[in-house]
């Protein structure tokens, strides 16, 4: 199934207007911030507000359609199509004050995704694009992500404390991690990704990923030509993505077919 210029204008407001609401939130100074499952994985009224405006406008132009969100939204659909809603991605970073956030939605059908779309509201920037959509930012194509080897890139990734020194799976982490040219954990999928679709990081790869921080960004990737991956690797499932062959690299690395 393809996606239409009709799909991808309503990816791109969805995201605009998700992320405008989320930031006139936090300007009031009220965000109710709580904990989910540890002091870092954190909701907010704004995070709560941006999914329900979302999945309302999708409810009234894609009843069809199968929805899941972050804060709790999933309804199966007729149509063999899924919205997959990050409505703040980096609740940590918005909580605490930082404009490394952003809000994220993808279209997918099965395993496939077809169109993502990201929106930063603190520059004013929204990226939408998919495997058959090549990638714009603000309405203007971008350049495609040229290949490159991994020892030349900067790679942004996350480990979390207590995973740090926890086993085979941190093992393969390290691996990975010692080879590019530098490490950068920012604390957003999303935005993460935007940065390897705009060029300011050069790959990213991160273990037990959910839809919504991976299949947004991957969408933008995919459409400039990059390489998405999910490699099972040490009873955990990575997802990397960046130019082809550091994708590779990493990928063996994370399996432990490197040195």
């Amino acid at each position: 199934m393809t996606v239409t210029p009709a799909d991808a204008n309503l990816a791109r407001d969805l995201v605009v207007e998700a992320a405008a609401l989320a930031a006139g939130i936090r300007a009031t100074g009220d965000l109710g911030t709580r904990a989910k499952t540890n002091v870092s994985d954190v909701v907010t009224e704004a995070d709560l507000a941006a999914e329900a405006l979302v999945v309302e406008r999708l409810d009234r132009e894609r009843p069809a359609d199968g929805l899941l969100g972050e804060e709790g939204t999933s309804r199966d659909g007729t149509s063999g199509r899924r919205w997959v809603i990050d409505p703040v991605d980096g609740t940590y970073n918005f909580a605490t004050g930082s404009d490394y956030w952003c809000s994220a939605i993808a279209l997918a059908e099965g395993d496939d995704v077809l169109l993502g779309a990201v929106a930063h509201h603190a520059s004013g920037t929204v990226l939408v694009g998919g495997p058959g959509l090549h990638t714009t930012r603000n309405g203007e194509p971008m350049a495609p992500i040229a290949d490159a080897p991994l020892a030349g890139l900067g790679a942004a990734t996350y480990a979390h404390p207590g995973f740090i020194g926890s086993g085979a799976g941190f093992d393969a982490w390290v691996r990975a991690a010692a080879l590019p040219a530098t490490i950068r954990m920012l604390g957003s999928g999303s935005m993460d990704l935007v940065g390897v679709a705009t060029g300011r990081l050069g790959c990213w790869f991160q273990h037990s990923t959910p839809d919504w921080d991976w299949l947004p960004g991957t969408a933008l990737v995919a459409g400039l030509g990059g390489a998405a991956e999910r490699i099972d690797a040490h009873g955990l499932v990575w997802s990397v993505a960046g130019p082809r062959t550091a994708v590779r690299e990493i990928g063996d690395a994370l399996r432990g077919s490197v040195a």
